[in-house]
């Protein structure tokens, strides 16, 4: 009895531990916004990277639709641009399309390649680690978009100047508002950067330390 049982015993723990393996593996989608300059990461369904990219610029367009990656390296060299690094490579296309790390970080959030996908290289190498761990068969590539006219990056540019110059400011005042309050008797406040507190019995400001 016991010898029969052990076939049976044998095929139950090589389907649980294929189970255990199948459970294991999680599905990637590498979704690239043309438009947006823009790659999100999910794993699961469930969002895990945002990271800027430079897709094909003007007539390098990166095609759009879905792929299967189907080669990784981690160091290789264009052999049509002048054996030009591309750290990191997931290829999803047969016409040497690929996601990679690049050194022209300046240039990361415009189109500005020759058709591939770059990124920051430490992001690239991220991507490639967890797609390597996860298998390029559980890995799915999809493009949309289209590439970003001049005035559209110019507008961009400018509100991200905006934004860069108000950032100080909005920091500032967070952190003054952070440290106001009221206690009842008086209260503190900050104004032009000093700090201020009015006494109810006087209803008068005088800065700390006067």
């Amino acid at each position: 009895m016991r010898l029969r049982r052990l076939p049976l015993l044998a095929a139950t723990v090589a389907a649980l531990a294929l189970s255990a393996a199948a459970a294991a593996r999680a599905d990637i989608v590498i979704a690239i916004n043309k438009s947006a300059q823009q790659m999100i990461v999910t794993v699961d369904g469930d969002p895990r990277y945002v990271w800027p990219v430079s897709t094909g610029a003007f007539g390098y367009d990166t095609p759009s639709g879905q792929f299967k990656p189907f080669r990784m390296e981690i160091d290789h060299f264009s052999r049509e641009w002048d054996d030009a690094p591309m750290p990191h490579s997931i290829f999803f296309t047969q016409q040497g399309h690929a996601i990679h790390g690049s050194g022209h970080v300046k240039a990361i959030g415009t189109p500005a390649s020759h058709g591939c996908v770059r990124l920051e290289p430490r992001n690239a190498s991220i991507l490639f680690s967890l797609v390597k761990q996860q298998h390029m068969s559980n890995t799915r590539v999809v493009l949309t978009g289209e590439i970003p006219s001049a005035t559209e990056l110019a507008a961009r540019q400018d509100s991200a100047d905006d934004d860069a110059a108000a950032a100080p400011v909005r920091r500032a005042r967070k952190s003054r508002a952070s440290r106001d309050y009221d206690d009842g008797a008086r209260s503190f406040y900050y104004y032009r950067e000093r700090p201020y507190y009015v006494r109810r019995s006087y209803g008068m400001p005088f800065p700390f330390g006067w």
